[in-house]
């Protein structure tokens, strides 16, 4: 590599940590340490109360819930990655005390801002300055938490909105005034409280907080010892124990990163024990920990989103996932499955592996917790009710058990859920800004013009468009307020230009925004494992893709196979679930280049052609990749059969 070389890659390099950098995350002992962590505890109690008993105004609910967030995120996030991590500074305090008093000044003026007739009333100077503080704050907490790349995205959007008048052509829009601004943003459901903040103060923070108190009773143990059991003696059992573990885990937990940590320490060290590479290793959980944002029955935080921004039932979008969510994995563990057995990798020995009876006589109460979401899913109560009544059952067995009980615990437990929440509020919060100016602008059918003008009439190469903008749009940013912002934005023109059904579409821009959390160049999950497997996050992400490749043909299936939905008749849904079938078996294959022995490169290719064919509906496509497929099964077998009878002449 040359000097010049070595220059350029420290030039990105640091761009990079400038861009996607977050503040340093304090973690505090002593008198501190424990009043913070009451507040935080009291701020998740406050939250299950407004969550669901409280009859204030929802609007003022919403301001309450992120006026004690930001107090809060200023003096656990530092200013950046090097900060000072024992102690908050002067900026810190002074940053966490306007927030104090945002929230004191709101608080008092719930009433008035329930009746006050946005646009008609003029602000007040106290309704300015505090409306303009929550909106600066709210920028400031989403550069600590997600970094300075989303902080940018939402400046440039606040810009367009105060300044875009002054531009010519298609992109300019009237005059918005800074008061009109602020009187959108702040004190309507418009903007800063919209969507992705409802959402967070809501269900998304009660399900953290179920899948909290799960692992802090021990259900992820129990999980864990549950995949070992059913996959730990089989070919290439370490890695199929990380593909089942974090399916079961990242369905509780929503969020690829913490899945990563959580099972992946303990599945990628055993992988490199038996012999799999650091970057595969870390591959298979970043892959299998991506899918578990998409698996029913909890799915990511994104998935409440989607039901409030298209009005359609939680339930029903559960529903319309549960087959692609299983594919998804299919995909990655026939792959897992070919790589260990071409690589000669064996399962487990017995005395490694829990057994099936004991794992259930230890830890089966957990699956109660489950059953209890299914059932209330399934009676239709909201995604609020449902996830209470999973919080109860989890209780429930944890006291039942008596495993590691006790009020402190639970109160621990508590206060973790609101720390945890302390990145995903602060990009909903950016979202919200995004969101309010996008409503006064019009940006999303301006957007949509620019689309319509590229792609044409073509749907397909409006969807690469559109997976495009989406991969981007979730680089370094959580998935949550990177799919509030493709709905925003790219939405309307899959839906009103294209006439796309609404869970069609939405489904198609969730799949990508979960799988931009391990695709290059800035994939969160692969950043998380490359700490734990001591391997290139960018070369684990490459690798998780290929893992994954199918998964990538998904988000097309929901458009041009809706049957995989579960919707149609029963020759629809049959016929579209034996085709998606088909093709990620046959994807996988290719991919790996392997079947009982190596596949040549030219019958891999026809492979994907065949793929191809089956994936487009109509008979003669479909003729045409079953005939393909013939042509390579024969093909197989008889280089098979000739390797044979030469090992059997010699």
């Amino acid at each position: 590599m040359t000097v010049s070389q070595e220059r350029a890659g420290g030039l990105v390099y640091r761009i990079g940590e400038l861009v996607f950098s977050t503040g340093v995350r304090r973690k505090f002992h002593g008198t501190l340490g424990h009043v913070l962590r009451f507040y935080a505890a009291a701020t998740a109690v406050f939250t299950i109360y407004n969550a669901a008993f409280s009859d204030w105004d929802s609007l003022a609910r919403m301001i309450v819930f992120l006026c004690l967030m930001l107090v809060l995120i200023f003096l656990v996030v530092g200013h950046g990655p090097k900060a000072n991590p024992q102690r908050p500074t002067a900026l810190d305090w002074g940053l966490s005390l306007l927030s104090f008093a945002s929230l004191v000044f709101f608080t008092m003026e719930v009433e008035a801002i329930a009746v006050r007739l946005t646009l008609f009333d003029p602000l007040s100077p106290a309704y300015y300055f505090f409306g303009l503080s929550l909106i600066v704050l709210s920028l400031e907490a989403a550069r600590r938490t997600v970094g300075l790349g989303l902080t940018a995205v939402v400046g440039v959007f606040i810009a367009y909105n105060l300044y875009g008048h002054l531009l010519k052509g298609f992109m300019s829009h009237g005059y918005i005034s800074l008061e009109h601004f602020i009187d959108i943003t702040v004190f309507t459901s418009d903007g800063l409280f919209s969507v992705p903040i409802q959402v967070t103060a809501t269900y998304a923070f009660l399900f953290v907080m179920f899948g909290t108190l799960l692992e802090r009773a021990g259900g992820g143990a129990f999980f864990f010892d549950l995949a070992a059991a059913l996959t730990g003696r089989k070919i290439g059992g370490p890695a199929k124990i990380a593909v089942v573990s974090s399916a079961a885990f990242g369905t509780i937990s929503g969020s690829p990163t913490a899945d990563v940590v959580t099972t992946g320490s303990v599945t990628i060290p055993m992988m490199k024990r038996l012999g799999y590479r650091s970057r595969y290793a870390a591959a298979v959980e970043v892959a299998a920990s991506t899918g578990g944002s998409i698996m029913p029955p909890i799915m990511g935080s994104a998935v409440f989103i989607m039901a409030e921004f298209t009005g359609i039932a939680y339930v029903d979008i559960v529903v319309a996932s549960l087959v692609p969510a299983l594919v998804y994995y299919l995909g990655i563990y026939l792959q897992v499955h070919l790589r260990s057995k071409r690589l000669g990798h064996k399962g487990l020995e017995a005395d490694q592996i829990p057994t099936l009876g004991k794992t259930f006589r230890s830890g089966g109460l957990f699956l109660i917790p489950l059953i209890t979401l299914v059932v209330a899913l399934a009676v239709h109560y909201t995604p609020t009710y449902v996830a209470l009544f999973g919080i109860v059952s989890i209780m429930a067995v944890w006291l039942i058990r008596r495993t590691g009980f006790t009020l402190y615990a639970l109160y621990d437990a508590l206060a973790q859920t609101t720390l945890s929440m302390a990145a995903v509020t602060g990009a909903c919060a950016a979202a919200g800004l995004v969101i309010g100016g996008i409503t006064m602008t019009g940006l999303a059918g301006k957007v949509s013009d620019m689309i319509i003008f590229v792609a044409g009439s073509s749907l397909f190469v409006t969807l690469l468009i559109t997976a495009g903008c989406v991969i981007l749009l979730g680089m370094g940013m959580p998935t949550p307020a990177a799919y509030a912002l493709a709905a925003a934005v790219l939405a309307p023109t899959l839906t009103q230009d294209f006439g796309l059904p609404l869970i069609q579409a939405h489904l198609f821009l969730l799949y990508f925004t979960v799988l931009s959390a391990m695709t290059p160049p800035v994939a969160v999950a692969a950043y998380a494992a490359s700490a734990i497997a001591d391997s290139n996050p960018l070369g684990i992400a490459i690798s998780a893709c290929q893992l994954a490749v199918a998964a990538f043909i998904l988000p097309f299936a929901f458009i041009y196979n809706p049957g995989i939905t579960l919707a149609g008749d029963l020759s629809m849904v049959t016929l579209a679930l034996v085709s998606i079938i088909a093709v990620v078996v046959l994807v996988s294959i290719a991919a790996e280049g392997y079947w009982n022995e190596a596949i040549p490169s030219w019958v891999r290719l026809m492979m994907l052609i065949s793929a191809g064919c089956i994936f487009i509906p109509g008979l003669v496509t479909t003729s045409v990749g079953a005939a393909l497929l013939v042509v390579c099964f024969l093909s197989t077998r008889t280089a098979r059969n000739r390797a044979i009878g030469k090992i059997s002449n010699d």
